[in-house]
């Protein structure tokens, strides 16, 4: 197990190197940062002045290496738009996008999972049709389509849920929660679910299909014969035997959540991550780019080796002493 773990590690480092290498030079081609700072009164020795403030005219490698070196440090530098350091204003907002991914993880597993197996048992009923329909709903339609649906639906016509922003919430020192306020809650909902609709039905299929292929199996037809009650086959061999892939698709989704949560926040205008680096693509905030790239560079990295830790606890049939995972 050590050895596995030391091995992610190092394959983590290169990954998030080869990220960093990415985002250093994609957003190089962006467009002139100086050109959004400065007005069209300003002369050509002012924006000389700046590029070399800004360390715009330094070699390549110089620029990476100080890009790196400040990452490490998780200092990105100062935003051009807003003049502000990087992580500040990320570590500002970040609880906004993590508590919102989170809770549409949860909701996407709770409700995914259970809806899976029912219509994976019992595929001939009328709700499980109905379970297929919706999930046919939500992989076909868009995102931002699903939630101007949701609040026109539950904001505009019964008005009984908030629209847009976050709620009331309480500082609780380095971090802000919705969580613990009746405003921030409602607030929750709306989003919540339009972010992770998606990622319920994905891993409802997901659940159906492969307890519809584990339900075929010889092990459990001799569980039956055993005399083994349905609950046990049904939770005790047969859910559980699915479960590896299912972990990897919501460790997978977790990370594409909080990496597209940049729709959801528009359409909500939820003040999290996503919504700031949407402005800073449009003001060519390079600083705040490359430093969201990398970050959600590390929490995919990060996922996938707590993912390929849980397979071991929920398959023990694999040994990671024997197989490369």
């Amino acid at each position: 197990m050590l050895a596995f773990m030391i091995r992610r590690v190092f394959q983590s480092v290169i990954v998030m190197f080869v990220v960093a290498l990415i985002s250093f030079l994609l957003f190089r081609f962006v467009g002139d940062p100086v050109n959004q700072m400065v007005g069209i009164e300003t002369t050509p020795e002012q924006r000389d002045a700046l590029r070399v403030q800004l360390g715009l005219n330094d070699p390549v490698l110089t620029q990476f290496w100080r890009f790196i070196m400040g990452a490490v440090q998780l200092d990105f530098g100062t935003s051009y738009q807003f003049k502000q350091s990087v992580a500040a204003m990320i570590g500002k907002r970040a609880p906004a996008t993590l508590e919102l991914s989170l809770i549409s993880a949860v909701f996407a597993t709770v409700v995914g999972i259970p809806m899976g197996v029912y219509t994976g048992l019992k595929r001939d009923s009328w709700l499980s049709k109905m379970f297929l329909t919706v999930s046919l709903v939500g992989i076909s339609l868009p995102t931002f389509l699903i939630g101007i649906l949701f609040i026109f639906v539950f904001a505009v016509q019964f008005q009984v849920l908030p629209s847009f922003g976050r709620g009331e919430v309480v500082d609780l020192g380095y971090w802000n929660t919705g969580l613990l306020t009746a405003s921030g809650l409602k607030a929750l909902i709306l989003p919540s679910i339009t972010l992770g609709l998606f990622q319920m039905t994905l891993i409802m299929r997901l659940v159906r299909s492969e307890m519809l292929e584990v339900m075929r199996t010889d092990y459990i037809k001799f569980a039956r014969a055993r005399g083994l009650t349905r609950r046990a086959v049904n939770f005790g061999h047969a859910l559980k035997n699915t479960l590896v892939p299912v972990i990897t698709i919501t460790g997978l989704q977790l990370g594409s959540v909080i990496a597209f949560a940049i729709i959801t926040e528009t359409v909500f205008s939820w003040p999290g991550m996503g919504l700031l680096f949407l402005n800073s693509v449009q003001n060519v905030d390079i600083p705040i780019m490359a430093a969201y790239l990398m970050l959600i560079g590390f929490l995919f990295v990060t996922i996938n080796l707590i993912v390929d830790l849980l397979y071991v606890a929920v398959d023990p049939r694999i040994r990671v002493t024997g197989v490369e995972l």
